[in-house]
């Protein structure tokens, strides 16, 4: 049920109890119920708005890791860097399917990105009537503006300009309309200045919570939007410059030491964007300085998200890793696989083969520096299957070399993908079939580590794209380098510097922790970068997918003003 229809429905049976069973006083109405939780009693102590924001931080990752369907993974499936694994038009595989008003996909964000809008004013409109202290106000509605600003910012890049819910929904309201995206751009900034102006340092906060710098972030990259190009400078070197943040260079965390990491691969030295994706090195708890905001995940703890015997969240490993576990013959057309995923690189933990890289990400993005840019050395792109059946005479053979006829009619049984998709040789005991062979269970399917919303190193590939519209492309150029000198990659000039290459720098350092489709709604290149690097949505996206449609139930609820449809769709 959408956010609106389920809202109204509540209201409506709200008022109709009381007309029922209400008496003459008045005073009875009024009263503040003291036995039950209401929204009178529910918003007066600091602890009754932090469990309020907690509920915001718990809505956000759900919206982002929280199931096993496309709907979770909409932001990378069907751009330049990701695509359905089996071709169809399951999973975001077709457009003209995906895209259209009905879908459930389209709702989803929509009414998720308006019920943390809806519960973020709820606890702003609280606020003047609580016990709170003048400080703890100022705090708790920074908090609750930031996560309002976030939300507007994925509506606004999905759907365009959309409703400006700013207050309490306290009465039945059937006549939205849409600001245009300008006035949802300038509201974020606002929002967000309060953020920025208000919430703590990052040295301040506990792991997970967002501080003045992600706010700064937010503000710079919606001043691109409004080409207000300095002044996104100027907030992207806040944080930058904060003395509390840079980027990790040298090696760090729970693996730093280990080498080899794998009984196939060799890492040799190992490098420390390798040691970005290991198990207890996200937060700046663990000595990581790149870490500006970083989802939660704990194994067995209440509101922890994450379970030692599997489920069905954070579900990356599952989706994006390869199926070559099951099935998979070995040249003699016998059973090549142990039949069980493994907890190691060479299977890639318990893939499903829903979600693979294109062509584009996997071999266009490295030409230049194949051989140089760690991002895509053999323990950061697993690029070969070993065959894992004892009893098969090419046991411990490369599939690659040696070709599996599974493939013939099922490519996507096996391809390349990232290793930071999965957390090798670190899944919980409990789903392990054989701890000595390193099989997994069918519950597997997680990946289990924290998540960064944010690090600093999309900070400085944002600065580049500002400096880029701001016409200073050597600037540009020295932030994108910063990355590349990091990753032993060739170091560029002023005169290399576009915004395509931008969006594939982007590509290469955060290729599935930024949600790709909103980076490439908001510059306006989605459709023409899929339909040059996607080989299987690009020949089917129309020109009107830069923009997603307005759910139909939202426009048929909506019964006394036209909530008016985007281009394109009926």
């Amino acid at each position: 049920m959408s956010y609106f229809n389920y809202k109204l429905r509540l209201i409506f049976l709200t008022i109709l109890f009381l007309s029922v069973y209400s008496c003459d006083e008045q005073e009875f109405i009024e009263e503040v119920p003291l036995d039950f939780f209401s929204p009178e009693n529910s918003y007066q102590t600091i602890t009754n708005f932090e469990s309020a924001l907690t509920d915001l931080y718990a809505r956000v990752r759900n919206i982002h890791y929280g199931g096993n369907n496309q709907n979770y993974f909409a932001h990378f499936l069907a751009t330049d860097v990701a695509k359905h694994a089996r071709g169809d038009a399951n999973r975001f595989g077709d457009y003209d399917v995906w895209l259209v008003p009905t879908n459930g996909m389209v709702e989803f964000h929509w009414d998720n990105w308006y019920k943390v809008i809806a519960n973020a004013n709820t606890i702003i409109s609280r606020l003047p009537d609580s016990e709170l202290t003048d400080d703890q106000k100022v705090a708790i509605e920074a908090e609750a503006k930031f996560f309002r600003a976030l939300s507007f910012r994925y509506l606004v890049y999905l759907y365009g300009g959309v409703p400006l819910l700013l207050d309490e929904v306290s009465s039945p309201k059937t006549n939205f309309s849409r600001a245009t995206k300008i006035e949802v751009l300038n509201q974020i900034i606002e929002d967000a200045q309060v953020a920025a102006d208000q919430l703590p340092d990052i040295s301040e906060v506990v792991d997970g919570k967002v501080s003045n710098l992600v706010a700064h972030h937010l503000l710079a990259e919606t001043y691109i939007s409004l080409e207000n190009y300095d002044r996104a400078v100027a907030e992207l070197s806040i944080v930058i410059e904060d003395p509390n943040t840079s980027l990790m260079t040298d090696r760090f965390g729970s693996k730093a030491n280990e080498n080899p990491i794998d009984e196939y691969l060799d890492l040799g030295e190992g490098d420390v964007y390798w040691d970005l994706f290991q198990q207890g090195n996200q937060n700046r708890s663990s000595g990581n300085k790149e870490a500006l905001w970083v989802a939660q995940m704990e194994i067995d703890v209440p509101g922890g998200f994450l379970e030692s015997s599997g489920g069905s969240r954070n579900n990356l490993e599952r989706w994006a890793g390869p199926v070559p576990w099951l099935t998979f013959q070995d040249p003699d057309g016998n059973e090549g696989s142990l039949g069980f995923g493994q907890s190691n690189y060479n299977s890639g933990g318990r893939g499903v083969s829903f979600m693979m890289n294109t062509d584009f990400y996997l071999n266009d993005l490295w030409e230049d520096d194949w051989n140089s840019d760690i991002r895509n050395a053999s323990h950061n792109i697993i690029r070969d299957f070993v065959y894992t059946n004892p009893e098969s005479v090419w046991f411990d053979s490369s599939a690659v070399k040696y070709p599996s006829p599974t493939w013939i009619n099922q490519n996507w049984r096996w391809y390349p993908y990232p290793s930071k998709i999965t957390t090798a040789h670190d899944h919980p005991d409990a789903l392990f079939e054989n701890k000595d062979l390193g099989t997994l269970k069918t519950t597997a399917g997680s990946t289990y580590r924290d998540m960064y919303y944010l690090r600093l190193a999309e900070t400085y590939l944002l600065r580049a794209e500002a400096y880029l519209r701001q016409g200073d492309l050597v600037n540009a150029a020295n932030d994108i380098n910063m990355l590349r000198e990091r990753s032993n990659a060739t170091l560029i000039s002023e005169s290399d510097v576009t915004l395509d290459y931008i969006l594939d720098e982007r590509a290469r350092e955060l290729v599935y922790e930024e949600q790709r489709r909103i980076t490439l709604h908001r510059t306006g290149t989605l459709v023409d970068r899929v339909r040059k690097y996607n080989d299987l949505n690009g020949d089917e996206i129309k020109d009107h997918h830069e923009l997603w449609p307005i759910p139909f139930d939202e426009i048929e609820a909506n019964k006394d003003a036209v909530l008016e449809q985007n281009p394109g769709y009926n």
